[in-house]
């Protein structure tokens, strides 16, 4: 008996796969509704091995690892790899990943689906480089509104598209599939405040180290990655927090599962730098409230809401480190 073919999707994203929580989600989801998935990314020197998942995976390993270079060497790569693959519909992640579907989508009459997982020309990186940030900008411009299928992290952000170019972009939040069963919280004296996510600029990790001087009997757990990393190690010695403050790198999505349980403490205190980081909704808040760990967030639009609604944590008007010390207390308390 001949069985029908299921429609395949190609999903493609800059990053390495390990750690990336909402592609994983996506591509679940849509193995789960009956699709064929193979997510492409690229392959770095420090790259974890990808744990078993239920859809294929494939990694690029390209000569350049940053800047313009690398964003036009995997676009051709991604390019010339789509030109000659069989597939259904493109799923482009992000804007650096969009201009190879967008041209592939074109030649092969083929279907394309956006998602946008940020404000991409207002992250903290482009806002202060006016020519790098005009040309994302200029690409934006040149294939949003010609795309017909689109969706983002939050209201505000699909309105602002919307607004801007006449796309309907919809909204699919980063909340992840509801836990049975939660792991066993190992019984500590040491309280432990848990940051996980990119460690870059405007995160409010300076900041939350700092507050460790103001606090006893307490751990910051940093679980990440990022271009910051270097100096906040340098800020450890330099305070004096090495017992203070434990940098676990990046993780792998089962392996972050496995960890936040046990934390008494979520952050994701991103600063008001650009209208990304206003209105963020990021893959940890919702990580955190899975696991049943209280979070503090700054009072930035899209995260109070969720916090003030579902009352599953605290909101900080400032990053000074010793009222980010009082809020921890607070909320070790309950």
């Amino acid at each position: 008996m001949k069985t029908s073919r299921k429609n395949r999707i190609i999903v493609s994203v800059t990053n390495d796969l390990v750690s990336d929580n909402r592609v994983h989600k996506v591509c679940t989801s849509l193995v789960n509704m009956g699709f064929d998935i193979l997510l492409i990314g690229r392959k770095l020197p420090a790259s974890l091995e990808i744990e078993k998942r239920n859809y294929q995976t494939k990694r690029f390993n390209l000569l350049f690892k940053t800047g313009a270079l690398f964003y036009t060497e995997y676009n051709i790569r991604l390019s010339m790899f789509l030109l000659f693959s069989k597939f259904d519909v493109l799923l482009a992640n992000d804007l650096d990943s969009l201009a190879a579907n967008f041209i592939i989508s074109k030649i092969k009459n083929r279907p394309l689906v956006y998602d946008s997982h940020e404000y991409f020309t207002e992250v903290p990186e482009l806002i202060n480089r006016p020519k790098v940030q005009r040309f994302w900008e200029w690409l934006e411009r040149k294939m949003v509104p010609k795309i017909r299928h689109a969706y983002t992290v939050c209201n505000s952000i699909a309105n602002i598209y919307n607004q801007k170019y006449g796309t309907d972009f919809k909204v699919v939040r980063n909340i992840p599939v509801a836990k049975t069963t939660l792991a066993e919280k190992l019984e500590t004296s040491e309280k432990v405040v848990l940051y996980q996510g990119a460690v870059n600029i405007g995160r409010g990790l300076e900041q939350a180290i700092l507050a460790m001087k103001f606090i006893d009997n307490a751990k910051l757990l940093i679980a990440g990655d990022g271009d910051i990393k270097q100096q906040l190690e340098e800020l450890v010695k330099k305070e004096n927090l090495q017992n203070r403050v434990e940098f676990a790198g990046r993780l792998s999505i089962d392996k972050l599962a496995e960890l936040t349980p046990q934390a008494d403490l979520g952050l994701s205190i991103e600063e008001d730098l650009g209208l990304n980081y206003r209105f963020v909704l990021p893959n940890k808040l919702f990580d955190y409230i899975r696991s049943h760990v209280p979070v503090l967030v700054t009072n930035l639009p899209e995260i109070e809401a969720v916090v003030k609604k579902y009352r599953v944590g605290e909101i900080t008007d400032s990053l000074q480190p010793e009222i980010l010390a009082k809020k921890w207390r607070v909320l070790f308390s309950t």
